[in-house]
């Protein structure tokens, strides 16, 4: 598997090709394992993915490079130089995005990303058609005037999926988050930058084998799924304890970017149960979709 097909690897050593395809097989491997039927006799819901308590297990180095590190960034939250990179590939609407985004991630937020810990990169991976690909965009959108995390809030409150992302609601969300100059909005939603920055991450997600929602990469250790809250937090505390630093930020400064972030939600979810289009049995927490733009089908 290539990562040509993505602006952001053209640059990068051919080296992390082999990387890439470790973790495209490795994403394959959990979000299967996350998904398959229980054997019979197997009772509740799945496991959680397993982090192995060697900090170094699961870790493609090479992957590490795919965190942009952009203190100007609007779609993301956290220390630019913090020694934890959590990037979510999403779907605004992938019920199990939702869940993570309520749940567990204000969790992450208030332990991690408020110390300096972490930082979260957002990644557009929108597959479930025309009002996923607009609704990435207008978070996009909504970024560019600073309100994307608060966009983001909206957008996966409870109930908001059932209501759809045509325009009128799109336009509904960026006032809920306070967007202040709605005609900009509109106008930045339907733009080609909009288009593209949307089709970076996508091709970025498709290069890594990311064939469902969500999946993450936290320092280059592959998550498939709305896995509970452990499965993070030992991820992260393992990353954390072999983290070199200081890390150097791409953008300029190295302060905190994209607002509070911290969406309302106590508590963990088990994410077990599974919403797919391409028929999965139940399992941990991932929405799938047969096939994408890219051939990178499942």
């Amino acid at each position: 598997m290539s990562t040509s097909t993505s602006a952001s690897s053209r640059s990068k050593p051919v080296a992390i090709v082999a990387g890439v395809a470790a973790a495209a097989v490795l994403l394959g491997v959990v979000s299967y394992t996350a998904t398959k039927p229980s054997p019979p006799g197997a009772s509740g819901a799945s496991a959680a993915a397993e982090v192995s308590a060697d900090p170094s297990a699961g870790v493609y180095p090479e992957l590490e490079a795919y965190a942009r590190r952009d203190a100007s960034d609007g779609l993301a939250l956290g220390r630019a130089d913090a020694p934890v990179v959590l990037i979510e590939y999403a779907d605004f609407k992938c019920g199990y995005c939702g869940k993570f985004a309520r749940d567990t991630e204000p969790l992450l937020v208030e332990k991690y990303v408020e110390n300096g810990t972490l930082r979260i990169e957002w990644r557009n991976f929108p597959i479930f058609g025309e009002e996923s690909e607009a609704v990435a965009r207008a978070s996009w959108a909504a970024g560019q005037q600073g309100c994307f995390w608060e966009f983001h809030r909206a957008a996966y409150a409870e109930g908001a999926k059932e209501q759809g992302y045509g325009k009128d609601r799109l336009a509904a969300l960026a006032k809920e988050a306070g967007v202040p100059d709605a005609a900009r909005f509109a106008k930045d939603t339907e733009g080609q930058a909009a288009r593209t920055a949307v089709r970076k991450d996508q091709d970025q997600g498709y290069a890594l084998g990311a064939t469902s929602t969500p999946s993450f990469l936290v320092n280059g250790r592959p998550i498939a799924g709305a896995q509970p809250l452990e499965t993070f937090t030992e991820a992260i505390e393992a990353a954390a304890r072999t983290a070199k630093k200081p890390v150097k930020p791409s953008g300029a400064g190295a302060g905190a970017e994209g607002g509070s972030g911290a969406e309302s939600g106590a508590g963990n979810g088990s994410g077990a149960g599974v919403e797919s289009k391409a028929g999965n049995g139940s399992g941990a927490g991932v929405e799938s979709k047969a096939g994408n733009g890219s051939g990178a089908g499942r």
